[in-house]
């Protein structure tokens, strides 16, 4: 059963400091981001909206007599609205996060090792790739 890689006789030898293939890597991250970011906005369109929704006579009585325990009890006695609300919140926090920490610190080099390795596949299947046009094509 266990059969040998072929790709990894076949990968393309790439030196990092190529600056075609850093500017893929680059492309190749951006789309990573945007592709994040449209998650996030998906989530709140789709989600996020239905549990504000099934929030809507909590959130009225709010309005008008605002507590935190009036809060807690909202959440807790609309158990599926409160879970979607929180994985909107936990998403975006995720992504504020990680974007964050990129533009702070740079890539971790596991992340850029990463990125590389994708650009290589992406390379190596050509057109076929869904990312090819995105990633490889030179503009």
């Amino acid at each position: 059963m266990n059969q040998p890689d072929e790709h990894r006789s076949t990968e393309i030898a790439v030196a990092p400091t190529d600056s075609d293939f850093q500017q893929e890597v680059e492309r190749l991250y951006q789309l990573t981001l945007y592709s994040r970011w449209c998650m996030v906005a998906g989530l709140w369109l789709t989600v996020g909206t239905l549990s504000v929704w099934g929030l809507r006579y909590p959130i009225s009585l709010l309005l008008d007599y605002f507590t935190w325990s009036a809060v807690r009890y909202g959440l807790a006695f609309n158990r599926l609205p409160a879970i979607g609300l929180a994985t909107c919140i936990g998403f975006t926090v995720a992504v504020l996060l990680w974007q964050s920490r990129n533009v702070l610190f740079g890539l971790s080099e596991h992340d850029r090792q990463q990125l590389e390795q994708q650009v290589q596949r992406i390379r190596l299947q050509g057109r076929s790739h869904p990312l090819w046009k995105s990633v490889c094509q030179r503009k």
